[in-house]
């Protein structure tokens, strides 16, 4: 069998008038204005949703990931029921989970408060024992 190449073709689309030239410049002030107005708009207030979905979720730091985390492993641990496919337990993702937690405690240490320390070292020390149970 013969094999043919197979090439492409380049076309400059460009255009070099000066009338071009002078809508480019049209727009990008254009542009510029609304990202101006944008500007301004979102510095007054936030969006009705943005205002709504900020007030609704508490603020994100390392202790509501923590929690975030324990939920998860709760979960699988069909401590608590999930609500999305109403399934009671899943011990590997319980496990994973738990596993993740005790990695965040290892890389974590001597870089978080003694507040922060004692959450993860108590809830890790929480899960591990119920993972045992539900094992057992």
């Amino acid at each position: 069998m013969s094999e043919e190449k197979k090439g492409f073709i380049v076309k400059d689309r460009r255009i070099f008038s000066e009338d071009a030239q002078d809508v480019e410049k049209e727009e990008e002030k254009k542009e510029t204005a609304a990202e101006e107005t944008k500007e301004e708009v979102t510095r007054e207030e936030p969006a009705p949703e943005e205002a709504e979905s900020t007030s609704q979720f508490p603020e994100i730091n390392f202790a509501t990931f923590i929690f975030s985390l324990n939920s998860s492993a709760l979960v699988h641990l069909g401590v608590i029921e999930d609500p999305a496919t109403g399934q009671k337990k899943s011990l590997p993702m319980a496990k994973q989970t738990i596993d993740i937690l005790g990695v965040l405690e290892e890389k974590t240490r001597g870089n978080l408060t003694e507040e922060e320390e004692n959450l993860l070292k108590h809830i890790l020390h929480d899960l591990r024992l119920m993972y045992v149970k539900e094992k057992g």
